[in-house]
């Protein structure tokens, strides 16, 4: 794990970054005393979930709520012909 001050994080931001791209934890430290950490993300990503199974969750969340276009159809309609 690597140590890392403010000053240098803020000069030298691309370093740092470089080092949690090869997978190293980075601890940020304010006057010796650690304030924060960067760590890469995890290898398992996560998926996302299907359109439909979104437009579900709204339905359970919402009820008969949800509006029948999306926002995008929304701005489109609203655009008109540009």
């Amino acid at each position: 794990m690597r140590t890392t001050n403010i000053r240098e994080l803020k000069h030298a931001t691309s370093t740092v970054l470089e080092w949690v791209e090869q997978g190293e934890t980075v601890q940020i430290t304010r006057y010796n005393k650690v304030v924060g950490m960067i760590v890469p993300p995890s290898a398992k990503k996560e998926e996302e979930a299907p359109p439909s199974d979104y437009y579900e969750r709204l339905e359970k969340l919402f009820f008969d709520k949800t509006k029948p276009m999306t926002g995008t159809q929304i701005v489109a309609y609203d655009r008109g012909d540009r």
